[in-house]
């Protein structure tokens, strides 16, 4: 009997607790633990021999040869893949060493790689799995190739320089995307301290209370953790809200581990004038699921590639305008995470999304001089009103309605999806029957938001 059978059939809540900790927290904690233990042990070799004084060489060969033993672990023979795009890459820079496009060059060939993995070239299953490790390595390609191009990056790298940063431990499997500096900062090796502990440990248990949300308590979050009921449309929306949650959290869940992995392998840290802080942050999770606006969530959903698509595509972009650089930039957000359509749906819809808030609100803080933006107003802004009661309303009704745009566009990611169809993505059709069941609530009011702009 499943949990959801037990929990349906039970006289009381403990009993449903109890079987829900029996049957899926602690499954899936030991699961979580089991999965990642061989990678953390291999971040940590990395920077112990960071710390040893050997040749940059070695370090640089460890942290290839770290990488290669972790995309084994996780991808097997499938990690052939990964390699061939990491030496395309090099080839590419090599070949156009002399010139000043080799971020655009770059891009357009990495664009090409993966439409050719996307369109079943390589078996759809697999290619998903590595989906995320692809991507990690394309972003780290592009940025040192615009970083060459701009002359933040002074020294054309080695090959084992260059291999070394994308196939760095710390970040090849879960990410998240770091700059060639920051890894040469890691590779360099400052000393290990209570403070890198301290964040590899919080950020480790942090990683494992996301995982139990997501998979135990999220699916099962109405009723039985929070009494609320409802039928027909009402639970329609109600079961779009657990979806949300419990895909935002999975996404927690690789977040905070990537913090860990990329902290125990001695990355992710900042220099403050006299000491080390270890203050790498892949998500604000409070931004997310309490936000001040949908601009909010989509810069505290992954911090470093948010990052990297302002300063990559979207600044690149911006002599286009800003409407075209921002479809620009959720373009690339999309083919960087493959040709699956309810992904494109849902960032390109963020995109609208976006702009049509961003754009209402700055010409409602215009016409009431009011700090009602989709940013918070620095305290020296220039609003006439800024602590007003009906200030605070407003705000409150823009969080609100970015609730309701997660609900709606979270929806897609059913967990109750078969978990072959999970693997190769889901399909069109299941997009426009999720979004239909909806009766495409957010896609309406996002005209009508765009409407009531124009009008005003």
């Amino acid at each position: 009997m499943s949990v959801w059978d037990i929990s349906m059939d039970s006289s009381g809540r403990v009993e449903f607790l109890q079987a829900l900790a029996e049957g899926c927290v602690l499954p899936t904690a030991q699961q979580g633990l089991e999965q990642v233990w061989q990678l953390l042990l291999l971040c940590l070799l990395c920077r112990v021999i960071c710390r040893l004084g050997v040749s940059c060489h070695v370090k640089h060969l460890s942290s290839l040869a770290g990488g290669l033993y972790v995309l084994y672990t996780f991808f097997e023979l499938h990690m052939m893949w990964v390699i061939i795009l990491c030496l395309l890459c090099y080839l590419i820079l090599l070949l156009s060493i002399n010139s000043s496009r080799r971020g655009v060059f770059l891009s357009v060939v990495i664009l090409i790689y993966m439409l050719m993995g996307e369109l079943h070239m390589i078996d759809p299953v697999t290619w998903h799995k590595m989906r995320g490790s692809q991507m990690v390595v394309a972003m780290k390609a592009i940025s040192l190739a615009f970083d060459l191009d701009r002359g933040a990056v002074s020294n054309f790298p080695s090959p084992l320089e260059f291999m070394g940063y994308l196939c760095f431990p710390g970040t090849i499997i879960f990410g998240p995307w770091i700059s060639f500096a920051s890894y040469t900062d890691a590779i360099n090796g400052c000393k290990m301290s209570v403070g890198w502990f301290g964040k590899i440990a919080l950020s480790f248990l942090r990683s494992q209370i996301c995982l139990v949300i997501s998979n135990c308590i999220a699916p099962y979050l109405f009723p039985y953790f929070i009494p609320i009921y409802g039928d027909g449309l009402p639970r329609r929306w109600l079961h779009a809200y657990e979806n949300a949650v419990s895909f935002h959290f999975s996404n927690y869940f690789v977040s905070y581990l990537s913090e860990t992995t990329t902290v125990m392998a001695g990355a992710g840290f900042s220099e403050h004038k006299d000491h080390i802080k270890w203050d790498i942050a892949v998500a604000k999770p409070m931004n997310v699921e309490l936000p001040r606006s949908m601009v909010e969530v989509v810069t505290s959903w992954n911090l470093p590639m948010s990052k990297w698509l302002n300063a990559y595509v979207f600044k690149s972009a911006l002599k286009l305008g800003t409407f075209p650089a921002i479809l620009v930039t959720y373009t690339a957000s999309a083919l960087l995470h493959g040709l699956s359509f309810h992904l494109g749906a849902v960032l390109l819809s963020l995109g609208f999304i976006t702009y049509v808030e961003h754009v209402l609100r700055k010409r409602l803080a215009a016409i009431f001089s009011a700090c009602i933006l989709s940013k918070r107003c620095p305290n020296d802004c220039h609003h006439q009103n800024k602590k007003m009661v009906w200030v605070y309303g407003v705000n409150l009704f823009f969080s609100a309605l970015s609730i309701f745009h997660l609900t709606y566009l979270g929806s897609l990611f059913d967990s109750e999806m078969d978990s072959m169809h999970a693997e190769e993505g889901y399909m069109a059709s299941h997009t426009i029957q999720k979004w239909s069941e909806l009766n495409w609530a957010s896609h309406w009011v996002m005209f009508g938001c765009f409407v009531f702009y124009w009008l005003i």
